[in-house]
């Protein structure tokens, strides 16, 4: 039997054929929709998180030229040297005064939360009565706005010489700080409810209870979470200026005391924590008003 006869026109048998090109598989739908999400929450995260990063690395750069010289303010390398014990260790307790700013924050922060829900139960009940009563708002209204006008630190000597201690003095001066914006805004918001609303409530009967509850509340709310935002940044700033007066544990007095012993480093250190702990009980506020409101109130 006989092979067939190879021509040039024909395939050479014997050549080595080159791989055929690979087929590209396409990813699941499920993983191509992770890959994005992921994708897109790595893009919100970098141009959430990059300004500030790239602002703040900014600003201690500036500082660190202009304070070279010696003078003014010590320059963040300076503060990493001298307080580098007090920034990484802010948990110690020796008994007494010497505490790590852990505990003084602390204690700072329990008089605010005190002195701050008295403020918001009572400022809330006040802004609901001017707000809803002409006659209220014509005889409590000029008062409040006067009021509110003194600074914090005067209302200090009056409270020391009323109540003869230090604690409730702090307290009454952080309630007596916070309490104006949340009438005011309270009053505000039900002043601001829609008369479709009120016209409602009158049309279904509801109870002053049922009222307050189910229209009132409601609409005001992200009025009466604006009041709360500005009171709570008041009481931070109010409690670190009275316990600079008043002495004992809390972060206002650790700063006098580092500014007597002229510990400047961890002076700064501390307005670093005073600066977070503000920004957090803000955005505690913020989150909660967000929630209660379902979004409406005030970002």
């Amino acid at each position: 039997m006989s092979l067939p006869a190879w021509s040039q026109d024909d395939p050479d048998p014997t050549a080595v054929r080159p791989p055929s090109p690979a087929r590209v598989l396409p990813l699941p739908r499920a993983a191509t929709a992770r890959a994005e999400r992921l994708a897109t929450a790595l893009k919100s995260a970098a141009a959430a998180v990059l300004p500030p990063v790239v602002a703040l690395a900014a600003v201690l750069l500036i500082w660190q030229v202009l304070s070279s010289s010696g003078q003014g303010l010590p320059a963040p390398t300076t503060i990493w040297t001298e307080s580098r014990e007090l920034i990484l260790h802010p948990f110690f307790d020796h008994g007494g005064e010497d505490k790590g700013l852990f505990w003084h924050v602390l204690t700072s922060v329990k008089r605010v939360a005190v002195g701050f829900s008295l403020a918001a139960v009572v400022g809330v009940a006040l802004g609901v009565l001017v707000g809803s009563s002409r006659f209220a708002h014509r005889a409590l209204d000029p008062i409040f706005q006067v009021l509110r006008t003194v600074p914090p630190l005067a209302w200090l000597p009056i409270s020391l010489a009323a109540l003869h201690e230090a604690q409730p003095s702090a307290l009454f001066v952080i309630f007596i700080t916070a309490i104006w914006p949340i009438i005011i805004n309270t009053a505000v918001g039900v002043r601001n409810i829609p008369p479709d609303y009120v016209n409602i409530g009158r049309v279904l009967r509801l109870s002053p209870i049922e009222y307050f509850l189910t229209i009132l509340l409601p609409a005001a709310t992200p009025y009466i979470f604006t009041g709360l935002r500005i009171g709570v940044g008041m009481s931070w700033l109010a409690i670190v200026a009275s316990e600079m007066l008043l002495g004992g544990v809390g972060v206002g007095f650790f700063i006098w005391d580092q500014y007597n012993s002229s510990h400047i480093s961890d002076i700064v250190v501390a307005l670093v924590w005073v600066g977070l702990v503000g920004f957090a009980l803000d955005r505690l506020v913020a989150l909660m008003g967000r929630i209660v409101s379902r979004g409406a109130a005030a970002s």
